[in-house]
C-alpha cells in the first residue's frame, strides 16, 4: 500500500492589488507519495509573484542540510517528481522563488509532524460528537498565517423542510489541518438539522486577515466560548418538531476562537408584526403555514460596492423570496439593504417564486460590483432587481465564461416543473435566453429535471458541455444547445480539475471519472476507498476546493466511520503553469457558498486559461 509523508507550508505572504483584496496565501506546498521511491511536490503561483518566476525545490531530512532537486530552475510548472526519496527517513520538501535569476529567502513550516504515517492523501483527525457526521465543509484562514482551516458542520438526525419530527441539534467544528480542534458551537434546538437551515458563512467579513463565520442563530446558541445567545431555557419546537416562533438572530462568530462577535435580528423574521405566527398568517405570507417555505435559506458573500464583502442572507424562493445584505465592520454588523419580491415595490412581485436551492455571485454587468444569482432572476449590488426570467425554481445552477464566443458570462439553470425549458442557458447580464430544451413528462409523478451540469469535458467543442438528468432530456450538448452525442454522461454531480489539462472531470460519490469523448464512457481516476459522500442522493463531498499545491483541485471526503476527513490531491504532471484557482474572484465566493442547500461545484469566472501566467 503506497504509505504517505507529509505536507509543509513555505510562507510567502501575499496581497493582490485590484478591486477585491485577496486572502494572504502561503504558497500552499504539499508532498504526496506517489509510490514507494517517489513524492509528488506541488505549491501555488500567486496572482501576485512577478512575470516569469521560477521556482526551486529542495528535500531536507531530520538534523540534515536541505538537498536542492532540480538541476535548472522550474519555470513551465508548478510540480516537481522527486524520484528518489527513502520513506524511512523524515522527509520534509520546500521551494524557494527564483526572480531574476536570484532565490528569494523564506521561511517555512510543516503542517504535519515531519515523520506522518505514509499514505495517499492528507488526513484531518476529527472529534465527531457521538451519533454525528461530518458533513458540509468550508475553508477559511481563521488565524491569519496564510493557510487554511476547515470548519466542518457535524450533522445527527436531520429533516426535510417538508417532514414532520425532532431533529438533533446542528453543531460546527472547526480545525487545524492537523486534527487540532479550535472550537465546537452546538447551534442549539431552536435551529432545526437538515440542509436547508444551516448556510453557514466562512470568509474575512472586516478585512483584518482572519476569517470570521456567520450563520443563523437562535435562543440556546451556544459559541466556542460556551457563551449562550438569547434564552438558554427556550424550547420553540411545535409538535412536529418544526420551530415557527421565537426570535431568530444572525450572529458573526471569531474564527479563530467561536466567540459570538455580533448578533443582532435575522432579516426578514417569519412574520414583521409577532414572534408567534399563526397557521394562516405564516401560509397568507410564504404560501403554506407549517414551514416547508418560510425554512428555506441560502446564504453567500458579495463584493457590492467592488471592494468590500458583504454577507449576503437568504429567505424563501418557491413563493416570497427575501434577500438581506450586511456589513461587517467594527465588530458590528450594519444592514445595507433588503430585496423581497412581496414588498409593493413596482416589478418585485415577478421574483417572486424564482429562487432555486443554491445561489451564485458573479458581476454580470461589468460595472465592477458582484451581483447575486438567485436562480431564475438576478439581484443588483444595490439591493434593485436586474431581472427575472420568469422560468422558475430549480435544482442546480453554473455560472462562468461557458460560451467562449458569446460576450461576458453565461449561467446554465435547470427548471424543475415541466415546461419548455428543462435547461436553458442564458445571458447573466440580460437574462436574455441564448436556448432552452424543454423537458417532458414520462407519467402522472415527477417533476422536471433535478440535476444539470455545465463543464468543458468535451474538447472538440468550444466552450462547455450541457447535460441534465431526468425530464426526457437524453443526451450531451454542445454549449450552443447543439446536441453532440445520444448518450447522457453518467454522472451529473460535481466537477473538479484533476489530470492536467483544462477540461473538467467529474467527481460523484467517492470517486473522480473522465468523460472518454471518444467512447462516450466514463473512466475512472480515483476511487477513495473506506470514504462516503454526503448529503443522501446528492452525494456530494465535505468540500472540494483549490486547497493548496498546484492550481488542480482537492476533494475532501469523510472516513466510514466518520473519525476522519481525507483530503485527496492529485499526483498527476500537467504541463499547465496557472495561478491558484482561489485568487479567481468567482471561484473564490464558490467555495464560500458551496455548502448551501443543494451543493453546487465552484467555476473560475472566466476561461481557466486566462489564470496562465
Amino acid at each position: 500500500m503506497i504509505r504517505t509523508i507529509l505536507f509543509l507550508i513555505l510562507l510567502v505572504p501575499a496581497h493582490v492589488h485590484g478591486q477585491q483584496p485577496a486572502e494572504k496565501l502561503n504558497r500552499g506546498i504539499i508532498a504526496v507519495a506517489k509510490d514507494e521511491t517517489s513524492a509528488f511536490i506541488s505549491w501555488r503561483l500567486l496572482k501576485e509573484d512577478p512575470a516569469g518566476v521560477g521556482f526551486n525545490v529542495y528535500r531536507s531530512t531530520l538534523n540534515g542540510e536541505p538537498k536542492k532537486l532540480n538541476d535548472a530552475v522550474i519555470t513551465a510548472v508548478t510540480w516537481f517528481a522527486d524520484e528518489h526519496v527513502d520513506f524511512q527517513k523524515s522527509n520534509e520538501w520546500f521551494v524557494r522563488p527564483v526572480v531574476n535569476g536570484k532565490e528569494l529567502s523564506g521561511s517555512e513550516r510543516s503542517l504535519l509532524p515531519a515523520n506522518a504515517p505514509q499514505q495517499s492523501y492528507i488526513t484531518v483527525p476529527l472529534k465527531t460528537p457521538e451519533g454525528y457526521s461530518p458533513n458540509d465543509g468550508s475553508i477559511g484562514d481563521l488565524d491569519g498565517d496564510g493557510e487554511y482551516e476547515i470548519v466542518v458542520h457535524m450533522s445527527g438526525r436531520g429533516r426535510d423542510n417538508s417532514q414532520r419530527g425532532l431533529t438533533d441539534e446542528p453543531i460546527l467544528h472547526a480545525y487545524e489541518m492537523d486534527g487540532t480542534l479550535l472550537w465546537s458551537i452546538n447551534l442549539g434546538k431552536n435551529i432545526r438539522e437538515g440542509a436547508h437551515y444551516t448556510q453557514f458563512m466562512v470568509y474575512d467579513l472586516d478585512g483584518d486577515g482572519r476569517a470570521e463565520v456567520a450563520c443563523k442563530t437562535a435562543d440556546g446558541t451556544t459559541d466556542g466560548k460556551g457563551t449562550v445567545v438569547g434564552d438558554p431555557k427556550a424550547d420553540h419546537r411545535n409538535e412536529d418538531g418544526y420551530i415557527l416562533k421565537g426570535p431568530e438572530y444572525l450572529t458573526v462568530f471569531d474564527g479563530m476562537t467561536g466567540a459570538a462577535l455580533a448578533t443582532t435580528e435575522f432579516i426578514p423574521p417569519r412574520h414583521p408584526d409577532t414572534l408567534t405566527p399563526t397557521t394562516e398568517q405564516l401560509k397568507e405570507i410564504w404560501g403554506d403555514g407549517y414551514g416547508n417555505r418560510c425554512d428555506r435559506f441560502l446564504a453567500s458573500i458579495a463584493y457590492l460596492d467592488g471592494e468590500h464583502p458583504s454577507l449576503i442572507m437568504a429567505r424563501g424562493y418557491y413563493t416570497r423570496s427575501v434577500l438581506a445584505a450586511w456589513n461587517f465592520d467594527n465588530g458590528k454588523l450594519h444592514h445595507r439593504w433588503t430585496f423581497d419580491s412581496h414588498d409593493g415595490k413596482p416589478g418585485n412581485i415577478e421574483y417572486a417564486g424564482q429562487g432555486n436551492h443554491n445561489i451564485s455571485v458573479a458581476d454580470v454587468d461589468g460595472d465592477g460590483n458582484d451581483e447575486v444569482i438567485y436562480g431564475a432572476c438576478v439581484i443588483d449590488d444595490n439591493g434593485e432587481g436586474l431581472y427575472s426570467t420568469g422560468l422558475g425554481h430549480g435544482d442546480a445552477l453554473h455560472v462562468s465564461d461557458l460560451d467562449p464566443d458569446h460576450p461576458g458570462l453565461e449561467i446554465f439553470d435547470i427548471q424543475e416543473r415541466f415546461d419548455d425549458a428543462g435547461m436553458h442557458l442564458r445571458d447573466a447580464r440580460t437574462g436574455k435566453n441564448l436556448w432552452k430544451k424543454p423537458s417532458v413528462k414520462a407519467g402522472e409523478d415527477g417533476e422536471g429535471p433535478g440535476r444539470g451540469n455545465a463543464f468543458d469535458i468535451d474538447p472538440r467543442y468550444p466552450g462547455a458541455e450541457c447535460w441534465v438528468f431526468g425530464a426526457g432530456i437524453q443526451g450531451l450538448f454542445s454549449v450552443k444547445g447543439e446536441k453532440i452525442s445520444d448518450v447522457t454522461p453518467g454522472s451529473c454531480n460535481f466537477g473538479i480539475w484533476w489530470d492536467g489539462d483544462p477540461l473538467r472531470e467529474l467527481l460523484d460519490r467517492n470517486r473522480i471519472m473522465k468523460w472518454n469523448w471518444n467512447t462516450n464512457t466514463l473512466d475512472t481516476l480515483l476511487l477513495a476507498d473506506d470514504c462516503s459522500s454526503n448529503n443522501g442522493s446528492k452525494a456530494t463531498p465535505v468540500l472540494s476546493a483549490d486547497v493548496f499545491g498546484d492550481w488542480r483541485e482537492e476533494v475532501i471526503w469523510r472516513t466510514n466511520d466518520n473519525k476522519e476527513l481525507r483530503i485527496y490531491t492529485t499526483t498527476i504532471p500537467t504541463q499547465h503553469r496557472f495561478v491558484t484557482l482561489m485568487q479567481d474572484h468567482v471561484y473564490r465566493l464558490g467555495i464560500a457558498w458551496q455548502n448551501v442547500a443543494y451543493n453546487q461545484p465552484p467555476h473560475v469566472g472566466g476561461r481557466i486559461e486566462e489564470l496562465k501566467k
